[in-house]
């Protein structure tokens, strides 16, 4: 009998600790199965000259069975994702790890589930982002002002962009490396894992550690090969699921401080804002987050943010 087979795709390097859980993930369904399953890890698409996005339909289809992918591109599925996307909302992951593990990750699965037939396996930390820059340090929203910055395909993400003063130019990962080296974008934003991995900070050596956006990267499968699935390859599924989204938390908090040592030695400025500073970032987004929050369903911004929220309104 073959074995089932189970693809994954991802859009990182091999180091990074998304496909780190990724590896986890496939270790965890073959100690469990066997050789009734074959799972192939595809970590970089980007590598062979693929979108990023392209992993989103690839699932869709089925062409693959599994990818992680950020919750931004996913908003026009689920709106309450929006709410992610919305700047210094979470200020505590384990916050948000409590959100997306009960009754909100529940409704965010199901709408994904109706809108594009996915099946949601486990929302992984995709991290604090962090604005780098070539230009200079910044330290106030005047020093945005006219940077153009990569972002990614969010309609809320550019606009919170905007309101600091930055240009937004949206970009697919591919396109990332390549506009910091030629100059076309004079800012970014990413995790500080990224930032060096990507060796994003051999070009942009400001960088801020604004934690503007705090991210989840969903695990996502194709809901009708997840339907077909014997039961025990499914338990299986669900299982090994769990134990890597664990996984990948635990790597993501410790990376952040491993990542910090190596841009400081790096010799990477860093700006760390002051209470001030950061009250003034928050004042300039204010309107946005009002805005989304009118639309957005009581008690989701809470939820992901606990007693935070309230004082980042007061802000």
């Amino acid at each position: 009998m073959q074995p089932i087979l189970i693809r994954c795709g991802g859009y990182q390097p091999p180091a990074s600790i998304h496909n780190r859980a990724a590896e986890v993930l496939g270790k965890g369904v073959a100690a469990r199965l066997g050789e009734s399953v074959r799972f192939e890890l595809d970590g970089n698409i980007v590598a062979r000259g693929h979108n990023a996005a392209d992993l989103l339909e690839w699932v869709r289809t089925g062409r693959i069975e599994l990818c992680y992918f950020s919750t931004s591109y996913l908003a026009d599925a689920a709106p309450e994702i929006t709410a992610l996307d919305l700047p210094f909302v979470v200020e505590q992951r384990e916050q948000a790890y409590a959100a997306l593990d009960g009754s909100l990750g529940e409704r965010l699965s199901a709408r994904l589930a109706a809108a594009r037939a996915y099946k949601v396996l486990g929302y992984f930390d995709n991290g604090f982002r962090h604005w780098s820059n070539r230009v200079r340090p910044i330290r106030a929203p005047a020093d945005c002002q006219g940077l153009r910055i990569r972002t990614l395909f969010s309609a809320t993400h550019q606009e919170v962009f905007r309101a600091l003063g930055f240009e937004p130019v949206p970009l697919d990962v591919k396109d990332l490396l390549a506009a910091v080296r030629a100059g076309t974008v004079d800012a970014q934003d990413n995790p500080l894992t990224n930032i060096y991995n990507f060796a994003i900070h051999e070009q942009h050596r400001h960088i801020t550690l604004s934690a503007h956006f705090w991210g989840a990267a969903a695990l996502l499968c194709n809901g009708a090969a997840f339907a077909r699935w014997p039961q025990e390859v499914r338990d299986a599924m669900t299982a090994a699921a769990t134990e890597a989204t664990a996984e990948q938390r635990r790597m993501a908090a410790a990376e952040d401080d491993e990542a910090l040592d190596k841009l400081k030695a790096a010799g990477c400025e860093i700006v760390t804002p002051t209470d001030a500073e950061r009250a003034a970032f928050v004042h300039a987004v204010a309107p946005v987050v009002e805005r989304h929050r009118a639309e957005l369903a009581p008690g989701v911004l809470e939820a992901l943010a606990g007693s935070a929220q309230n004082a980042g309104a007061e802000a």
